[in-house]
């Protein structure tokens, strides 16, 4: 097995795979220091994710699908996300993008638009934009605030950094015939907060996550923009979330 040592949402975790795709995806956050969490990878996980993404519930990604050294590194986020929960961090699918020293987090069902609407976002501000995750961040959640960390595991255009941002508001997406956008409050955003969060299949970590969620419901503004996919969607989304004006 080949293993090294990264650090994720700033912990310090060794990684033990059958394949090398797992690490060069993760080169860049590769460290020297030493290791808090270990994580290993058998073919068990490996034919598991393959029955996953059979059944449809797993996408995105680096390699080609039904590739084993694919499916491991699929099977390497699982194993770090669960191990994670117990820091207060959650796996969350969605797009996240930071202006200004703030994260905006863009979530919506699958093809609804979130890449495209965070593309927009980097048109409409250039270099203050910049993307942070644009598939799954990781989420470090207390009442104090929201972290959203950067990962490797970041789509199919493989957009983001290795850089963490405090979150300022996620805006669930739904598709509209013209812009508008409105505060929610957590009940109204909840469906869409919990759908979009991993959920572990133990039941005691299931009960963590539910937990976070509803933290993460109840800590950061929420918004629902109905948009179309231009420029002006992405004017009127930044105006109101960063309650300022588009300069």
């Amino acid at each position: 097995m080949e293993r090294h040592v990264y650090r994720f949402a700033g912990r310090t975790v060794e990684i033990s795979s059958l394949y090398p795709l797992v690490h060069t995806m993760c080169g860049e956050y590769r460290t020297e220091d030493s290791p808090s969490l270990f994580l290993s990878v058998s073919q068990s996980d490996i034919d598991d994710e393959r029955r996953r993404s059979a059944a449809g519930e797993t996408g995105g990604g680096q390699g080609r699908p039904g590739h084993d050294a694919y499916l491991e590194t699929l099977a390497v986020y699982r194993k770090l996300a669960e191990a994670l929960l117990e820091d207060g961090v959650l796996l969350f699918h969605g797009s996240a993008v930071a202006v200004d020293g703030a994260c905006y987090l863009f979530a919506a069902k699958s093809g609804t638009g979130k890449s495209t609407h965070a593309r927009l976002w980097r048109e409409l501000l250039g270099e203050r934009a910049v993307m942070v995750n644009d598939d799954k961040p990781l989420l470090e959640i207390s009442g104090a605030g929201v972290t959203v960390w950067g990962t490797p595991w970041d789509g199919k255009h493989h957009l983001s950094r290795n850089i963490s941002v405090p979150l300022r508001a996620i805006c669930v997406l739904e598709r509209g015939p013209d812009n508008t956008i409105e505060p929610i409050s957590p009940k109204e955003a909840w469906p869409v907060l919990w759908r979009q969060s991993y959920r572990p299949v133990d039941p005691e970590k299931l009960r963590r996550t539910l937990a976070l969620t509803d933290t993460l419901s109840k800590t950061v503004r929420l918004y629902r923009l109905r948009c179309t996919p231009d420029l002006e969607a992405a004017r009127v989304a930044y105006e109101a979330m960063s309650e300022g004006e588009y300069p």
